[in-house]
């Protein structure tokens, strides 16, 4: 079970980088699948969220092993395509996620830290 995550998310398409925004999603579907086929992450889950009036039009949740996650996000390709992501919409944003066994180590170790200050 992943312990780990990678959320991006992005906002709405910039004005007349419509088809380009298109071909980088295309993109980062295969960077995703490949690097699901190698193992690099345990998952991927790409949504696309319905009008809402905020400001997130989307997101993807990859899912693995937190030390290769980490490794990813400094990869030139990841680097790269969330770039390309930058160039043709708003609010592009790569943010670290703690789920599964790793959320209950986070929790356990939180209250600790509560239960110290206290």
């Amino acid at each position: 079970m992943a312990k780990g995550a990678i959320f991006i998310g992005w906002g709405q398409l910039l004005p007349g980088y419509r088809e380009k925004s298109m071909k980088v999603f295309n993109e980062a579907m295969q960077f995703w699948t490949r690097l699901q086929k190698q193992g690099e992450i345990e998952s991927f889950e790409p949504v696309i969220l319905g009008a809402h009036g905020g400001d997130l039009a989307g997101f993807c949740l990859l899912r693995g092993d937190r030390e290769k996650l980490n490794r990813l996000r400094m990869s030139p390709e990841f680097m790269n395509l969330t770039i390309r992501a930058e160039l043709t919409t708003s609010s592009v944003g790569v943010i670290d996620a703690i789920m599964g066994d790793g959320l209950q180590n986070f929790l356990a170790d939180y209250q600790k830290q509560v239960s110290e200050l206290e």
